[in-house]
């Protein structure tokens, strides 16, 4: 485990990582959300960032994603430098943001919604397979394929807006908050989803409020606070962490 002063980053390890932020700064207008972050995200790895609302979480996930411009600092894939790439070219390299709050189109089907999800690819033999993919580790949507996405629950919504984003076939997924205003029962159920998308080989990046079950799915995590890394390890090692247990586990 690595406490972070300043900007500093620790030394990186094995073959270098897949996806990279290094002195990141990004931001709305005059407010700067994010303040020289410098992270890494291995092959096959599952890296969740987590703090409290505000920390610069979304921020992080929407500049990787080419949503926000960054305003200083380089975003690498696989070592090439993608931070003024546009949200269609880092899609077509493999990087698929799924963003909190679903955004779901609710008066499309859901094999619609998933339909659109793999426009960018435009192979019908690729969608077959895909649509395949998301069917087995969502059954529930194969039986709602013909309903509009608006008429499904909640938990069923948060299924389809991963499904969509995994109809890209992409290497890296971000997932923004997949846990949000679900019951126990159904987080449990996708957090053994998303274990399993990458266990199939898809590297995760992922933000969430529940930092419990953000941290035992983790193999590294880095805790953000005021648009600064504080703190890094394994999520093994950030879990024994007294301050992460007192600050985000809800531990006297």
């Amino acid at each position: 485990m690595t406490a972070r002063g300043g900007n500093g980053a620790a030394a990186a390890g094995g073959d270098g990582p897949i996806l990279e932020a290094r002195d990141l700064v990004a931001g709305y207008g005059q407010i700067r959300a994010i303040k020289g972050i410098t992270f890494q995200v291995g092959d096959g790895q599952v890296v969740a960032l987590i703090g409290a609302n505000g920390a610069g979480k979304s921020t992080t996930l929407r500049v990787l994603s080419g949503l926000i411009r960054a305003q200083g600092g380089q975003v690498r894939l696989r070592g090439e430098d993608i931070a003024r790439a546009t949200p269609a070219e880092i899609v077509r390299r493999g990087v698929v943001h799924c963003p909190e709050g679903r955004r779901i189109f609710t008066r499309l089907s859901v094999l619609e919604n998933l339909r659109l999800g793999h426009y960018t690819r435009r192979k019908s033999a690729d969608e077959a397979a895909a649509l395949d993919r998301v069917f087995a580790l969502f059954p529930i949507l194969r039986e709602r394929h013909t309903q509009f996405g608006g008429t499904l629950s909640g938990g069923e919504q948060q299924m389809l807006a991963i499904g969509r984003a995994l109809m890209t076939m992409p290497k890296i997924l971000l997932l923004d908050e997949p846990s949000l205003g679900l019951a126990p029962l159904l987080v449990q159920q996708i957090f053994q989803t998303i274990q399993e998308i990458n266990r199939q080989g898809t590297v995760v990046l992922l933000v969430e409020q529940n930092a419990n079950l953000a941290l035992r799915m983790a193999d590294r995590a880095y805790v953000l606070e005021a648009g600064r890394i504080v703190l890094e390890g394994s999520g093994e090692e950030l879990l024994a962490n007294d301050a992460v247990r007192r600050a985000y586990l809800g531990e006297a």
